[in-house]
């Protein structure tokens, strides 16, 4: 064994130092001088800058997980935030796009309901305002049906028109419900009249799919005065629709010079297409009116004078004759 090897210190044995009651008392006293001497002369603020500053870099360090994470909440807090005032605004966006196009489409009702109470109020046709239910499930046919039926007193043949023109025709009539043949129908047809040219004619719905929902005047000569623009109304000469309600207008006239006749289309005036609330007309033959009632009546009062006087001059005719005719000879008693 070397001599660097060996230990020359003292045994813990020999080992001088103080007790712990000495050193409390010593570290006490110098805590407590230092406090003093902090509070009266400052001598420790110098220390606490230059431990402060060189400790400042250590606290960035350790805060900044803290920190992050702070922040990592308040974003994800602050996102979801304004997630939800985004969904909640876009609900509300759509709610008051829902209610603008609801008084949008009411404001629309309203004036076309006002339409319809103004052309009850200026005819003379009794009639009551319907509303279209739905379209007719056939594919093939052009009708609709609506809320008024028997129970409303809707008979079959009734004209049926907006505040703009005719649309149809009662077809088919239910207790509660009505079917309206709409002018652009293949099998419907209408007596119209040109006011300008104080001519008659009849327009059928066009079946061809090239003009599907117009109006077609057939059998017209070539030299017909009809020309583009003309307002074709109501003739009266069924005895269906009144007089001088708006049907169509003339879109296009061919006249073909292998032919003798003109092929011209209309267009329906009335909304054919998309209509809400209709008129429900009375037909013609069916309205009751007053001077029409009373000249019925003194007609059947003539009716049953007439008849009265004929057979009182038939009796007396009668009585006459048997007054004239010599008595039968009476038969010779063979006795």
């Amino acid at each position: 064994m070397t001599l660097e090897t060996l230990d020359r210190r003292a045994p813990s044995l020999f080992k001088q130092q103080a007790s712990r009651t000495s050193q409390l008392a010593l570290y006490s006293a110098l805590a407590l001088f230092l406090m003093v001497a902090d509070a009266r002369f400052k001598i420790t603020a110098p220390v606490r800058a230059a431990v402060s500053v060189a400790l400042a870099p250590v606290q960035w360090v350790v805060a900044q997980p803290v920190l992050a994470y702070q922040n990592a909440s308040r974003y994800a807090e602050v996102q979801q935030q304004a997630v939800a005032r985004e969904d909640a605004a876009r609900k509300e966006l759509v709610v008051m796009a829902q209610r603008a196009e609801l008084a949008e489409e009411l404001l629309k009702e309203n004036e076309h309901l006002r339409a319809m109470l103004t052309l009850r109020e200026r005819s003379t046709t009794p009639g009551q305002v319907a509303e279209v239910v739905y379209d007719s499930p056939d594919p093939y046919t052009r009708r609709v049906v609506i809320d008024k039926g028997q129970v409303d007193k809707v008979a079959p043949g009734s004209p049926v028109l907006d505040e703009r023109g005719v649309v149809g025709q009662v077809t088919r009539v239910y207790p509660t419900r009505a079917e309206v043949t709409l002018l652009i129908d293949r099998d419907q047809a209408i007596p119209v009249f040109n006011p300008r040219t104080g001519a008659r004619s009849v327009a059928y719905g066009d079946a061809s799919s090239a003009r599907a929902g117009g109006l077609e005047l057939r059998f017209m000569p070539s030299n017909a005065d009809v020309q583009v623009g003309d307002l074709l109304t109501t003739s009266g000469v069924d005895g269906l629709y009144p007089t001088g309600l708006p049907v169509a207008k003339v879109v296009t006239v061919d006249r073909r010079a292998d032919s003798a006749f003109s092929r011209i289309y209309c267009e329906p005036v009335g909304r054919v297409q998309g209509v809400s609330h209709v008129m429900v007309l009375q037909p013609l033959n069916r309205v009751e009116h007053p001077e029409a009632a009373s000249m019925a009546a003194q007609a059947e009062a003539t009716k049953a004078d007439k008849t009265v006087k004929a057979r009182s001059r038939k009796e007396k005719a009668a009585a006459e004759k048997a007054d004239d005719k010599p008595a039968a000879p009476q038969a010779k008693d063979p006795a």
